[in-house]
């Protein structure tokens, strides 16, 4: 709201010695000053040259005349025995025209330049009006004082409106911006998600890609992003509220510019889900949400670590499937089963040359040559079953040891 009390400078009115005829004078110019004012405005404030023209332009000429006839009426010495005239209507009215250029989209810089030109213009004008009538020149100074210090009270509502819009426009618009994060990654549909961006202000990109990042480093890391970039930070699906997550959703930073993505996240301990067509990053979110699971120091850049991400999708049928194919290996101890189980891992995805496998292993060629012999003793001519091999694969792709143990303890 604009100040409800005027300046300490309207309290001086009672020492300006207006009479009646000069009132009377001035308030018979206010039309004149009003046009002059609308027409200096338009002719010197660029902004505004085609925003004053038609019908507009009348009523930006009455607002004036009704601006400087309060102001008249607060320096007239026939109402001065009430010195709280309130000059509120006008701050009121000062206050609302600052809202309405923020709503514009547009910044006081304008404004503020045509209360400049309009002072000018109407000091000028009753200035000369008041000499005219016989205003004394000792006066003169107390009356311009009056007429600067009553625009630049016009002109402080004037700002205070435009932050006061910009901040509840700000807070709207982000409840939007949340609202919009939230229906995406609820795979609402694609109607219903455009609707949703076109409500927020947000133009719709490309892809997004779902980041999982702390919230106390989400901040940072959002200005290295695009600001487009959709922040959620409370009510995120699978994740507790007190794991101090932020979701973020970056526009178009898949292929080429997926690096600079995982440059801006390094060392935050960040989960980066896929790229996904932004209706549908519901996905890339869900893809992240797994991607927790996957301990790591740093950045888990899902799109690396798809292998582990599939064979944790249904982590029971993975610890079946170990013990099912790790079954041979029960009779032995746990430490030579761990060993013969890392060799045959290694044998396996070197596709059996012994010299790779041993320096993975760093161990001999014949010690290989050893330890697969103990495996074919175990597994006979399964380990030449493709689908055994297959199971096998799976089964060690991530080199469980932990889960060797329990398998053959099963």
């Amino acid at each position: 709201m604009a100040k409800d009390e005027p300046d300490l400078a309207f309290r001086r009115v009672s020492e300006l010695e207006l009479d009646s005829v000069i009132v009377d004078a001035l308030r018979g110019v206010l039309p004149a000053v009003a046009e002059q004012t609308v027409a200096a405005v338009t002719a010197e404030v660029p902004n505004y040259a085609g925003a004053f023209s038609g019908r507009m332009g009348e009523t930006i000429q009455s607002a004036v005349q009704w601006a400087l006839g309060t102001f008249l009426r607060w320096v007239d010495q026939s109402a001065a025995s009430d010195l709280d005239t309130p000059i509120g209507p006008a701050l009121e009215g000062a206050y609302e025209l600052g809202r309405g250029e923020a709503r514009g989209g547009r910044s006081m810089d304008a404004l503020q330049a045509a209360y400049r030109v309009g002072a000018r213009v109407a000091w000028r004008e009753l200035s000369a009006t008041a000499v005219t009538h016989g205003l004394p020149a000792t006066t003169v100074a107390k009356f311009a004082e009056l007429v600067f210090a009553f625009i630049d009270e016009l002109s402080a509502a004037s700002v205070s409106g435009h932050a006061d819009e910009l901040a509840t426009s700000g807070r709207v618009r982000q409840r939007y911006l949340e609202r919009l994060g939230q229906h995406i990654i609820a795979a609402e549909s694609e109607e219903a998600l455009r609707a949703s961006a076109e409500r927020a202000g947000w133009q719709p990109p490309t892809t997004l890609t779902a980041v999982l990042v702390p919230a106390a480093r989400a901040r940072s890391v959002v200005t290295q992003l695009s600001p487009r970039t959709l922040q959620l930070v409370e009510d995120l699906p699978g994740i507790d509220a007190d794991d101090g997550m932020s979701l973020l959703l970056v526009p178009d930073m898949d292929g080429p510019s997926r690096p600079a993505l995982l440059g801006a996240v390094d060392g935050t301990r960040a989960v980066v889900g896929p790229a996904r067509e932004w209706t549908k990053a519901s996905s890339s979110y869900s893809r992240a949400l797994r991607g927790r699971a996957l301990a790591s120091d740093d950045v888990v850049d899902t799109d690396t670590r798809l292998a582990e991400l599939v064979l944790g999708a249904d982590l029971e049928a993975l610890h079946d499937l170990r013990r099912q194919v790790l079954a041979p290996l029960s009779t032995l101890s746990p430490n030579t089963a761990e060993r013969l189980a890392e060799t045959l891992r290694s044998w396996l995805l070197h596709q059996g040359r012994r010299n790779d496998v041993a320096e993975e292993l760093f161990v001999h060629a014949q010690t290989v040559r050893y330890r697969m012999g103990q495996l074919r003793e175990l597994y006979g001519d399964r380990l030449e079953d493709p689908r055994t091999v297959l199971e096998l694969t799976v089964a060690l792709a991530t080199n469980p040891d932990n889960e060797v143990r329990a398998a053959t303890d099963a």
